[in-house]
């Protein structure tokens, strides 16, 4: 749904906001049961799928096995009234787009499937989605069946805005609240200079125009503390409570080394977009590259940097934030040679080792940085130009045009 004004078309817009919660000791158990439901409901709505194809060859929706819960749980599972109704549907919907991801990798092949696994209770606590009466208001938000629970951060969640739904999960003894709503946001489109962003290891990220965002590599960072914190969990003895803070000193660590790195790619890829900044000042289009992740992981000299760069939610983050800002996201074919190709000539290299971090061009003596020679190739794609050479050497025309201020291209 859309609107015209006269700044710009208004847009109807899904968002998501997420915060952390201050629950009573009452609410952290009422909280607990709720994730325990949608556990239990997952997973049973798993058995009952596996059952029903192995022995019939059927499939089950998740209106099908909404269906056969309500006709037995008063007599076997009574305490599955204890929360909202809401719990076990959204459980069950989960796990119906758990099967549809599932079926969409065996379909696309390239990739291990991944069949939907059953939820332990050992792998965290997990979550559970609410929908209904949810209101909001600075300092505390209402949930079905839980009640007024107070904010940590005052102001932060919307206000009078349509909630779509509500998802309360836990992680390292934190508690925290996520909420879906339906918001109007005003979309200008973007008339700035393109730019072309290369993500990598040594940088997070390097813009075609000279800018870089460094790269916190927080799970190296924090290796030794967590190392350690993990062969003290492996010595201690199971059920033991102090396996228990044990555990709770590694889940901490953890959540630190996701918060570090969430919070840098926030920030670059906000950066990036400007959607602060008026219009001819924010990108009009965004260049960057396809990344087959999974394959580069293959290499285990490099797995654990790649995976600590985080450059799939990098991408995540950036296309959605590129829709409010008004820009497009032109995406690289994942043959397109914008590390061997140079950004001055066109040639493209027939080798480029990673060891070599400066891009030497041997027609016509080209020197710059890899990854910004990277960013630049992606930058004239991003701005409309032909393609030059592509990745399996076919010939076309490199197109002219002003290279990005700060690039160092003459």
């Amino acid at each position: 749904m859309s609107a015209v004004t006269a700044k710009g078309p208004i847009d109807i817009i899904q968002r998501a906001w997420k915060t952390e919660l201050k629950p009573t000791a009452v609410q952290i158990e009422h909280c607990a049961r709720a994730c325990g439901v949608a556990r239990f409901v997952y997973n049973w709505g798993l058995e009952q799928r596996k059952r029903a194809y192995e022995e019939r060859g059927e499939t089950l929706s998740a209106f099908t096995l909404g269906k056969m819960l309500n006709a037995i749980k008063l007599v076997e599972y009574p305490w599955l009234l204890e929360v909202s109704k809401c719990v076990p549907e959204y459980a069950l919907r989960n796990l119906d787009l758990a099967f549809k991801h599932f079926f969409r990798r065996i379909k696309q092949g390239g990739e291990k499937p991944g069949f939907p696994r059953f939820k332990s209770r050992h792998r965290g606590m997990g979550g559970f989605t609410l929908n209904g009466s949810i209101h909001i208001e600075s300092r505390r938000i209402r949930l079905p069946r839980v009640g007024w629970i107070g904010l940590k951060e005052s102001g932060y969640l919307p206000q009078g805005v349509r909630v779509i739904s509500a998802t309360v999960s836990e992680q390292a003894g934190r508690w925290f609240v996520s909420v879906q709503a339906a918001v109007e946001q005003t979309i200008t489109p973007a008339t700035g200079e393109p730019v072309g962003v290369d993500v990598g290891v040594a940088v997070l990220a390097t813009v075609s125009d000279g800018r870089t965002f460094a790269n916190p590599k927080a799970l190296r960072a924090s290796g030794r503390r967590l190392k350690r914190a993990q062969r003290v969990l492996s010595r201690r003895q199971k059920g033991s409570k102090r396996r228990d803070r044990a555990k709770a000193r590694v889940a901490k660590l953890h959540y630190r080394v996701g918060c570090i790195r969430e919070d840098a790619i926030h920030k670059a890829t906000s950066a990036l977009v400007a959607r602060a900044k008026p219009d001819a000042e924010r990108p009009s289009a965004i260049g960057i590259e396809d990344l087959n992740v999974t394959g580069m992981l293959k290499n285990h000299c490099l797995a654990a940097a790649i995976s600590d760069a985080s450059f799939g939610e990098f991408r995540r983050q950036l296309e959605y934030k590129a829709v409010w800002g008004g820009s497009d996201v032109v995406v690289a074919d994942r043959f397109y040679p914008s590390s061997k190709r140079c950004s001055a000539c066109g040639a493209v290299r027939e080798t480029l080792d990673l060891s070599e971090r400066m891009f030497l061009c041997t027609a016509c003596g080209l020197v710059m940085d890899r990854d910004l020679n990277a960013a630049v190739n992606l930058w004239m794609l991003a701005g409309g130009s032909p393609e030059s050479l592509n990745g399996r050497g076919g010939h076309v025309r490199l197109a002219e045009g002003i290279v990005p201020e700060g690039s160092g291209v003459r």
